[in-house]
């Protein structure tokens, strides 16, 4: 049995249709039709234990939905979850000692309290034994460099420091899976590699199972080798990064600095796409770059070659844009 089984999930809300104007009001008061959104509607999947997942999808999709019910927030309309054997919405005392949650927009500090008082309330909420608190204080000090502000009062940080001490909290209860919903939103370069490098941290020391929901791309590149994307409520895709790549990451590029003049240099089974002194850049989708270098190598005298794969971000907006994964 995997870590996370959830099997034919649905969330469905109803909610009033609002008639406007005069008349619409008279006819609200009278009666109110109903609509029913299906945020979550019959998807399924497994996670191992120790994964470290990207769950993917535009605005509206059903990503936060999804994340609600794993960590009891939410009941489902239909279908079954199970999270470590247990069932969130059933053992939801039991659950919150066994999972951490992290949402970028919210903060589950005590706003007025200096950060070093939150993680002690936090202590004695999950009655940490005090050693173990002592430990995971000081590895995540160290990790997330947190001793310039465990003083101060949480609504005195950066957005960049808060993130950190958010990131703490949730584990310092050692907890089997940690739930990351826009863990990076808002933040410098330097605050975001510091949280992926703790991330990953965690994710491969600790082995903490790690679901993460973020509209950053670069976070799912440098963290998930597994993706999974929700569109209108149904599950689309479940599968590796280079996966999606090959599926619809659309052309690649060969860029080649010849190191003499040449007339001809079309290539079979590429495009030259521009041409500049000595550099031509190649497109291709079909054929192999193995074979197209042997050809280039073969043929003329070069001084470079770069192969450059089309950025996760690009694969990702096509399949929104163009709804590739819903044909």
């Amino acid at each position: 049995m995997a870590f996370i089984e959830v099997r034919e999930l649905s969330k469905h809300f109803v909610i009033a249709r609002h008639r406007r104007g005069l008349l619409g009001a008279l006819r609200n008061l009278i009666s109110r039709e109903q609509v029913v959104i299906k945020a979550v509607d019959r998807v399924s999947f497994a996670i191992e234990r120790g994964e470290l997942i990207g769950y993917l999808g535009p605005n509206g999709a059903g990503k936060s939905t999804t994340i609600k019910m794993l960590t009891g927030i939410l009941v489902p309309t239909s279908g079954a979850m199970t999270v470590g054997g247990r069932v969130p919405w059933r053992e939801r005392i039991a659950h919150t000692r066994r999972i951490g949650v992290v949402f970028g927009q919210r903060t589950n500090l005590w706003w007025d309290l200096p950060v070093i008082e939150s993680f002690d309330l936090l202590r004695h909420i999950y009655k940490i034994p005090r050693d173990r608190h002592h430990q995971n204080l000081r590895a995540f000090e160290r990790l997330l460099n947190l001793t310039e502000f465990l003083q101060t009062p949480v609504r005195s940080l950066s957005l960049g420091q808060r993130m950190r001490a958010d990131l703490a909290a949730a584990l310092l209860h050692d907890p089997d899976v940690l739930f990351l919903d826009e863990p990076t939103i808002g933040l410098d370069i330097v605050a975001k590699e510091r949280i992926r490098a703790f991330i990953k941290e965690m994710n491969a020391q600790r082995g903490v199972t790690v679901i993460l929901t973020t509209h950053d791309l670069g976070d799912v590149e440098k963290l998930c080798e597994r993706v999974l994307i929700i569109d209108h409520g149904k599950l689309l895709f479940d599968g590796s990064l280079s996966e999606l790549q090959a599926r619809f990451g659309g052309e690649r590029e060969l860029i080649v600095d010849f190191a003499e003049e040449y007339d001809n240099i079309a290539l079979d089974g590429a495009t030259v796409m521009a041409r500049e002194g000595s550099r031509t850049t190649y497109r291709f989708s079909e054929s192999s770059a193995a074979e197209l270098i042997q050809e280039l190598v073969s043929r003329y005298r070069i001084l470079d070659l770069t192969l450059r794969e089309p950025d996760i971000e690009t694969t990702v907006r096509r399949i929104y844009e163009e709804r590739l994964l819903s044909k």
